[in-house]
């Protein structure tokens, strides 16, 4: 049972009755207590029972980060009075959630729907907790609430800021595509297609067979090698919980892998995702040719940087049980030198054994930023500790690229496209 503010103006008047009657107060309070009482009790009663009520939903179901969607709860009143009170759609706090509370008018046998907008500031999936109901009594003076179940759930999707630059990487590849070298039988490219002879043209690319068939010289083109497998490694140990701006290193990292899972994917490439701390978080196998944007992006949603140390050699060896074919894997994780040396480096000559590995790493700019500071003792001593940990994180990349890896250390605005520009530069030397 809930009173209202009219209640309480009723009770206020009945004081003051009561302290105005003069000899017979004793009562006129028994008097005025009971009428308040029996009218919030008869309010009470002819108000619309809560638990009467029938609640379905609809609306968004995902939505990127940053956006907002819409979910709308339909109430139906089966009785025969009228429902008026209020209604509130319980969300976490996360997801912003407005408006809080809304007034609600229902005549019986009618249904009403409210909209309830969400705006989350954190990705994966929020639930409802359940929508608190208010039925007011004819008086206003009381009602009844009760909080019904009705069930629902919103993800929210990483943001995917990189997508402007996906059309310029695809033009380097359609560049890629068109050059003369890749009209040129070699390493990395595959048969294309037939055209005719030109002058200029390599004589060793001329197919006989098909001259023979026709009026003019016919010869063969070539084009970089599709159709490659790419399997695309996110870090969600601990290290991938320290922000780097505004912004979790694992959220950069994110952006990377969606940039370069769609433009391998528009490229002819076959792309698998996998996030691994100790155990496998999330993972996407390629189903066929075409984008796997969609699939990854879905399972990176509810993916949380694990306080715990990553197992390197869990990691080795989920990845070699991926499949024996050779695949550029690309391991997004932090260039931290500790943790390279005692991990992945002693490892890397069995996994480079049997696959292209690329490592990326995202950069902090503040780090670079300390590295520079003069002027104050206290200066110089920031400046002396961010120069070692840049220093560290130069000899480590340089230990990487000895032992055959791919390296791409970037800041967080430049990781995405710097992990594009790799991808593209081993397309062209056909090492893909």
């Amino acid at each position: 049972m809930v009173v209202t503010g009219r209640a309480a103006l009723l009770a206020l008047l009945a004081t003051g009755a009561v302290a105005i009657s003069g000899s017979l107060g004793g009562t006129v309070t028994y008097v005025a207590v009971g009428l308040v009482v029996l009218l919030v009790a008869v309010d009470v009663s002819l108000a619309v029972g809560p638990r009467k009520l029938r609640l379905s939903r609809e609306g968004d179901t995902s939505l990127r980060l940053g956006e907002t969607a819409e979910v709308f709860v339909t109430v139906a009143n089966p009785t025969g009075r009228r429902l008026r009170g209020s209604v509130r759609d319980a969300w976490p706090p996360s997801a912003h959630a407005s408006p809080k509370a809304q007034p609600l008018r229902v005549g019986a046998g009618e249904r009403r729907r409210v909209r309830t907008a969400l705006t989350p500031t954190r990705r994966g999936d929020a639930r409802a907790a359940g929508v608190t109901v208010r039925s007011i009594g004819p008086l206003g003076l009381a009602g009844r609430q009760r909080t019904l179940s009705a069930p629902w759930s919103v993800r929210t999707l990483p943001p995917f800021h990189s997508r402007r630059h996906l059309p310029g990487k695809l033009s380097r590849l359609r560049e890629l595509e068109g050059q003369h070298t890749a009209m040129v039988r070699g390493q990395g490219s595959e048969f294309d297609s037939l055209r005719d002879y030109v002058p200029g043209d390599d004589v060793r690319s001329i197919d006989w067979r098909a001259t023979a068939r026709n009026d003019g010289v016919v010869v063969r083109t070539w084009r970089p090698e599709r159709d490659r497998r790419i399997l695309i490694v996110l870090d969600t140990g601990r290290t991938s919980a320290g922000r780097v701006g505004d912004t979790p290193r694992l959220d950069h990292a994110m952006d990377a892998a969606l940039l370069l899972a769609a433009l391998a994917g528009k490229a002819g490439d076959r792309v698998d995702f996998m996030a691994y701390d100790r155990a496998v978080r999330a993972q996407v196998k390629a189903s066929g040719k075409g984008s796997q944007v969609n699939r990854v992006v879905e399972a990176m949603a509810p993916l949380e940087a694990e306080l715990v140390e990553s197992d390197p050699a869990g990691l080795v060896s989920a990845v070699l049980t991926q499949g024996r074919a050779r695949k550029l894997v690309v391991l997004l994780t932090d260039l931290n030198a500790t943790s390279l040396e005692e991990g992945l480096l002693p490892r890397l000559p069995l996994l480079s054994s049997h696959h292209l590995l690329m490592v990326a790493g995202i950069k902090d700019p503040q780090v670079e930023e300390m590295a520079a500071e003069r002027g104050s003792p206290e200066a110089l001593y920031r400046a002396a500790s961010a120069e070692r940990t840049l220093g560290e994180r130069h000899r480590i990349s340089a230990e990487l690229r000895k032992m055959g890896a791919e390296v791409v250390d970037a800041g967080p605005e430049h990781i995405a496209p710097a992990l594009a520009d790799a991808y593209i530069n081993l397309k062209a030397q056909g090492r893909l």
